[in-house]
């Protein structure tokens, strides 16, 4: 994967030819739709950076249970007594953070839609490939199968890494026609675009330590945090947890994630809120059942075409369509499960965020790269390294990925490590949380590891100190003979 970034360091945007619908036009259409789905609205608004800086500055927070936070009047979680967290923004904003919280321009948001939408057209290149690869080498059925299932699979990863790019700033498309192709080999069913993310928003509005989900609220991804959680430290239960964790591929493989069947169900079981007197919301049948009928309608469209692909182009009856879909649902549940579970369940482990506060960029570079290069490229695995950081600032910053893929993957490292060495919370008085320990023995490396740029930074002086043990070896590159220690205040 490339690794330059998308954006001319003179002059920012995209030539002509990558941009298929005007800049302002979008613009303008996106304040519509967001005032038509005011709920996604109000859910980003209850998120920690309160708010998309797309959305109109008139929408307002919501009252209903599920599109708010859950807190007392002291604005504290109902579930942990703590209050509600504020993120440390920087301000003033340095230089060269500003890039990370500028905001996405429209021609950004279509090219990424764009992306997307070529993701889908490789993918069905792929299906009809795979269907003359088998017509043409009936003989070499497991050759064909695992030369298309492998490719498919990565392709699959790609998709939803770009789906939550998209959501975390360019949350609608230039065209209608687009949301249809987010995910439509995910399963057999699913939730249409709109209620992706906002039951993606909803996991935002809820947890807000990696550590502590559901803390402010319903987070519907929950029950994988149990699987992996249930049992407290992992050191001194591992045994626990070789009665759940193995089953947690299992559930993501038959649709228990974002864009999976199973998944779609648990949130329809509990979206949209019935109205008052136990009555149907009112926008039930007027917006959300509609959507359904069509984005699952184009699901199934989708794989009934694949149906047919495994029929009379094979020479196969039409009762044997199923022959052909077992291997292209299988390589893309695999595909699906294995991003989700990056993104879901690597990323809020105690064990994974222990692992990082040990600086193994450093420490373990081969692994690094070699999982950098399993989810598209060192851009996106930027999402895996920092998704803290990510979850501070959901909207103002979006995803790490997504600047990445306009700034270059080194340049939004380094300001992500800045933005832990600062701290990605305000002071409230609260105990710290175990992220939050591990976030500051991170902060401690982050010092150490870029000394030299930290004594350099104006601002050193408010928010550290260091202090001098000469019994340290000299480091390298001709940097100070002394250990660093991050003493915060």
């Amino acid at each position: 994967m490339a690794s330059a970034p998308l954006l001319d360091k003179k002059k920012a945007g995209h030539s002509k030819a990558s941009i298929f619908y005007g800049a302002d036009e979008y613009l303008a259409e996106l304040q519509k739709k967001y005032e038509r789905d005011h709920e996604i609205a109000a859910l980003k608004l209850a998120q920690p950076d309160e708010g998309d800086p797309h959305a109109p500055s008139s929408m307002a927070k919501s009252k209903e249970k599920i599109l708010s936070v859950e807190k007392n009047d002291q604005n504290r979680s109902l579930k942990t007594g703590r209050l509600f967290p504020i993120p440390n923004k920087p301000d003033p904003m340095p230089q060269n953070l500003a890039f990370l919280f500028t905001k996405i321009t429209p021609e950004q948001m279509v090219y990424m839609w764009n992306v997307l939408t070529a993701i889908f057209v490789v993918q069905c290149l792929m299906i009809l490939t795979y269907c003359a690869s088998l017509a043409t080498f009936p003989e070499h059925y497991w050759t064909c199968t695992l030369l298309f299932g492998a490719p498919f699979a990565y392709i699959c990863i790609q998709q939803i890494y770009i789906d939550h790019d998209v959501m975390h700033g360019v949350t609608f498309p230039p065209y209608e026609f687009q949301k249809f192709l987010t995910h439509p080999f995910s399963d057999f069913f699913s939730l249409p675009w709109e209620e992706f993310v906002l039951e993606h928003a909803r996991h935002h509005a809820s947890t807000v330590d990696l550590l502590m989900q559901g803390e402010f609220g319903w987070d519907p991804e929950e029950f994988h945090y149990a699987l992996q959680q249930w049992a407290g430290p992992m050191g001194p239960n591992w045994y626990k947890y070789l009665l759940t964790v193995p089953w947690i591929p299992v559930i993501h493989f038959f649709g228990l994630n974002d864009t999976g069947a199973l998944f779609a169900v648990e949130w329809w079981l509990s979206f949209p809120e019935e109205g008052g007197g136990g009555k149907c919301n009112r926008e039930f049948w007027s917006k959300w059942f509609p959507r359904r009928v069509k984005h699952n309608a184009f699901v199934l469209f989708m794989w009934t075409c694949v149906w047919l692909l495994g029929t009379w182009p094979l020479g196969r009856p039409l009762s044997e369509g199923w022959r052909f879909v077992l291997p292209v649902t299988c390589s893309a549940r695999v595909g699906f499960s294995l991003a989700w579970m990056f993104i879901t369940n690597f990323t809020h482990s105690l064990p994974w965020n222990k692992f990082l506060a040990n600086d193994p960029g450093r420490t373990w570079p081969l692994l690094h790269n070699l999982m950098a290069l399993a989810v598209g490229g060192k851009h996106r695995w930027n999402e895996m390294l920092f998704h803290d950081v990510h979850h501070a600032f959901p909207n103002a910053l979006g995803t790490l990925s997504q600047r990445g893929r306009f700034h270059g993957w080194k340049k939004v490292h380094d300001a992500s490590v800045e933005v832990l060495y600062r701290g990605l919370w305000k002071e409230n008085g609260d105990e710290e949380t175990e992220m939050q320990k591990q976030q500051k023995s991170l902060r401690c490396r982050a010092l150490y590891n870029n000394l030299d740029r930290f004594i350099a930074s104006t601002d050193y002086n408010t928010h550290c100190s260091i202090c001098f043990i000469h019994s340290w070896p000299p480091l390298s590159s001709g940097r100070i003979g002394f250990k660093s220690t991050l003493l915060l205040e």
